[in-house]
């Protein structure tokens, strides 16, 4: 039973794309690259800070893509990819995943998980997920899979996002 009126619409924004993009900026989050492999056989993988955890039982995280991104179809239609959380040392990764037109597998170091998807050496934390559900919303895509492995370092610091920086150290 929803409690909203279905006649109830949200008013029109009062801000500009650059304010609600700097304000979402606002909000510290930790930095991963998502990998999978396409149909093809072609390696993709972006950088992402849109990710979260929805359940525990069933273990599903979620994270979003922009519509126009080159790596839509492969997401869209695969059915296994990796969330890879960055390490403090992996600003340049970061960055490189971030960019358009490079190699961004040319000399990265990792491995192949069980369902095909690269494991970036180094990420603090990695989760193989099953491409469980994908919801459009606005520009973005929402994909929530379902954790089928998973692992972490243990006492290995993250990177972190924060007003269109990087940052690598936080306080504990």
């Amino acid at each position: 039973m929803s409690l909203i009126p279905t006649s109830a619409r949200a008013r029109p924004p009062h801000f500009s794309a650059t304010e609600f993009r700097t304000a979402l900026g606002m909000f510290a989050t930790g930095v991963t690259i998502v990998t999978a492999r396409a149909s093809d056989g072609t390696l993709v993988g972006l950088t992402a800070n849109s990710f979260n955890s929805v359940s525990l039982t069933p273990p599903l995280v979620l994270w979003s893509l922009s519509q126009a991104a080159t790596s839509m179809d492969a997401f869209r239609t695969g059915s296994h990819y990796a969330i890879n959380i960055l390490g403090a040392d992996q600003q340049l990764l970061a960055q490189r995943f971030a960019t358009r037109g490079v190699d961004r597998f040319a000399d990265v170091d990792f491995v192949e998980g069980p369902c095909g998807a690269p494991l970036l050496a180094g990420a603090v934390a990695t989760f193989e997920c099953f491409n469980r559900s994908r919801y459009v919303e606005g520009d973005h895509v929402i994909f929530v899979g379902e954790v089928e492995h998973c692992m972490h370092r243990v006492g290995a610091a993250p990177l972190l996002y924060h007003g269109g920086k990087f940052y690598t150290e936080h306080p504990l």
